[in-house]
């Protein structure tokens, strides 16, 4: 038997590490689920390795179970149990976890019931960052979004209404009704164009043209809101991203939220591995480095340098030399935030006293490395 403090403890663990994002186990649990759901219906397979099919169906299920259970404790501890039992994360995992029990209790064959495991891979949702960014994009473009849905529902009942006066007598089968007309309507409007039922009177092909035509221009018209939403997104989490990074700079310590404001729509960041090379000597270079967060060495003739957060090389390149003159690699993990030649021309003209201090540091280090 456990001790209490054990069972605490793994419980606390488990709680962790299934925290705001989906754990490597989870994801490693959804896909050998959703591996198994299929070999279930593929019956040869199925039939020689059921046991194993069956034991590591089970294993995931009581993997999901035990999840959930942990995320509702800690919720309730936390005193937002309903919140997180009554949210779109929470409903999932509560799905995932009792749905296919509750079939089987219910008298549903062992294969159906199984087949509730499909919610499964809904667990990973709130893991993908990009997922999270459409939600964002649905919910500030809605009304757009729906705009553009009634004219498609408009579209789609005019359309189905005209061929349905046109081909009824011709088309009783197709178009014998308002109703039988949609399925034609749907395909058209989509621009699937399945070719089951197509009109045959030259005015119904008129129209046919017509509803073709507005199907190119209502997915076009949610595909422009969907990209230009997804940009504006993307634009904001980048710069509130490179905000936060220039911020750890001292060096821009100095400036005003106008002049940050600036200076991060200048910068690009670049997220770098261990060991990585940045410059190559002799390469002709376009842009300057700061250091958000690392550390960099520095290959000099006759010795080594290394250069942490708040730092910033690559500046000779950009005040007259244009070839770099030292190897420089990453030794940690590092992000760096990027200024190309342009954007240093422009953010040394907006502030002098930028231009001053590199200028300044740039003369200190060809001292040194004479």
């Amino acid at each position: 038997m456990f001790k209490p403090s054990v069972t605490s403890d793994l419980a606390q663990f488990v709680a962790a590490t299934a925290g705001r994002n989906m754990t490597k186990a989870a994801y490693v649990a959804v896909a050998i689920g959703v591996a198994m759901l299929l070999l279930l219906t593929i019956d040869p397979a199925y039939q020689a390795a059921h046991h194993w099919v069956d034991s590591v169906l089970w294993a995931c299920l009581a993997f999901f179970a035990f999840e959930w259970v942990v995320r509702l404790r800690h919720a309730f501890q936390a005193e937002r149990g309903w919140g997180y039992a009554l949210s779109g994360r929470g409903l999932v995992d509560a799905a995932g976890a009792v749905a296919v029990p509750l079939a089987l209790i219910l008298g549903a064959d062992p294969k159906t019931a199984w087949l509730l495991a499909a919610f499964w891979p809904l667990k990973v949702v709130p893991g993908i960052p990009g997922l999270r960014q459409l939600r964002r994009v649905l919910v500030l473009e809605s009304g757009p979004l729906l705009s553009v849905l009634v004219i498609f529902l408009m579209v789609l009942f005019l359309a189905s209404v005209a061929l349905y006066f046109l081909e009824r007598d011709v088309q009783p089968a197709g178009f014998g009704s308002v109703a039988a007309a949609l399925w034609w309507a749907v395909a058209t409007l989509t621009t699937t164009g399945y070719g089951d039922v197509v009109p045959i009177t030259p005015l119904g092909r008129v129209v046919a043209a017509v509803v073709m035509i507005c199907g190119l221009g209502v997915f076009g018209l949610w595909t422009g809101i969907l990209a230009t939403g997804f940009a504006a997104e993307t634009r904001r989490d980048n710069f509130l991203k490179t905000w936060e990074s220039v911020t750890k700079v001292p060096f821009f310590a100095a400036l005003g939220p106008a002049a940050i404001a600036d200076v991060t729509h200048m910068l690009r960041t670049m997220d770098l591995p261990a060991r990585a090379m940045i410059i190559k000597k002799g390469q002709a270079g376009d842009c300057m480095y700061f250091i958000a967060d690392g550390e960099v060495e520095v290959d000099l003739p006759g010795k080594q340098v290394r250069l942490g957060e708040g730092a910033f090389f690559g500046e000779m390149a950009l005040l007259g030399n244009n070839l770099r003159s030292a190897n420089i690699t990453t030794t940690q993990v590092s992000r760096l935030l990027v200024l190309d030649l342009v954007d240093f021309r422009m953010l040394m003209a907006r502030h002098p006293d930028l231009a001053e201090t590199i200028d300044v540091e740039a003369k200190r280090r060809e001292q040194e490395n004479k």
